[in-house]
């Protein structure tokens, strides 16, 4: 691997924390809490795309403003439970461009929803599980386990 290669992919991932971090900041997406914006009843006239980027208002209001400020790196976002984001990314991102992906997401999600653990599953773009970052709200730490 060249210098050139690695100031490349160092800035690429620079970039990456750099643009979610700041439109995470810059977002106007509130907190709730979790038994405030769970609906009562699900309306089933609803199309499956609109239910399908999260459980909550709030989650659903995150996941997409991951896949629009993402810029094209993220074709799809999901949001569980209001700890848990799935994305899946784009093609355009490299194998060695997803951990700090994951890392930027688990960021602007610590930010949404704090206090509490959270979950970031990156998916390729054939929906396979690539790699699950886990944050810890007591450490401020995050593990990554990549799927075999």
């Amino acid at each position: 691997m060249n210098f050139s290669h690695r100031v490349r992919q160092s800035l690429t991932g620079i970039v990456l924390v750099l643009v979610l971090a700041f439109t995470t900041a810059c977002s106007g997406v509130a907190t709730r809490s979790p038994q405030a914006s769970v609906p009562a009843n699900i309306d089933r006239s609803i199309e499956y795309g609109q239910l399908a980027r999260g459980d909550s208002a709030t989650g659903q209001e995150f996941g997409n403003w991951v896949v629009e400020a993402s810029k094209g790196l993220v074709k799809d976002a999901f949001v569980r439970d209001n700890n848990k984001l799935g994305a899946v990314i784009s093609s355009q991102v490299r194998p060695n461009e997803v951990k700090a992906l994951a890392q930027s997401l688990a960021q602007g999600f610590r930010k949404n929803f704090p206090n509490q653990d959270l979950t970031v599953l990156m998916y390729a773009p054939d929906k396979e599980l690539i790699l699950t970052a886990r944050y810890d709200a007591q450490s401020k730490q995050i593990e990554y386990k990549s799927a075999s």
